[in-house]
């Protein structure tokens, strides 16, 4: 019997190698959504060979400026940091890009960021089935109120500025 080495990256459980390689001969932009214990990121990438290159990038910090309270990890939270990395996206040229987890699992924070990034005007594939409800990305569920509207259009004035 002999040994087989197994790629580091995919012994730590941080690359999924075949979902990598369809993704990269597909040829197409794509976006990661990285959810930690405190905040969300939404990155547009596209992919090159001497690595891949960010197009446009979101941290859920962003929200705190424009008044955001309450957990900047949350449905709404993610919804909004997708939909700024959507207009930002835009604004760099970028049309179209597919969804890209890795080894994650898609779960509603994903998905929510996935629809703001379809609300900013991307065109993603996806099935409208799998994203949350208008109330969940609304937070009416949660205990501290934000204002959604108001924080999209604090998003619209600030990527048409730029």
């Amino acid at each position: 019997m002999t040994y087989s080495q197994i790629l580091r990256r995919s012994r730590e459980e941080k690359t999924n190698y075949g979902r990598r390689r369809n993704l990269l001969m597909g040829r197409r932009d794509f976006i990661t959504v990285q959810i930690s214990n405190e905040n969300t990121l939404v990155q547009i990438h596209r992919p090159e060979m001497l690595g891949d290159k960010v197009l446009s990038s979101s941290h859920s910090r962003f929200l705190l400026k424009k008044g955001w309270k309450g957990s900047r990890k949350s449905i709404p939270a993610a919804y909004l940091t997708g939909y700024l990395a959507g207009k930002k996206a835009l604004a760099s040229g970028v049309s179209s890009a597919v969804l890209y987890v890795g080894t994650r699992r898609y779960t509603q924070r994903i998905s929510a960021a996935l629809k703001g990034i379809i609300d900013a005007g991307l065109d993603v594939p996806a099935d409208e089935e799998t994203f949350p409800s208008a109330d969940r990305i609304t937070g009416k569920y949660l205990k501290v109120a934000n204002e959604i509207d108001k924080v999209k259009l604090a998003i619209d004035n600030e990527v048409k500025t730029k």
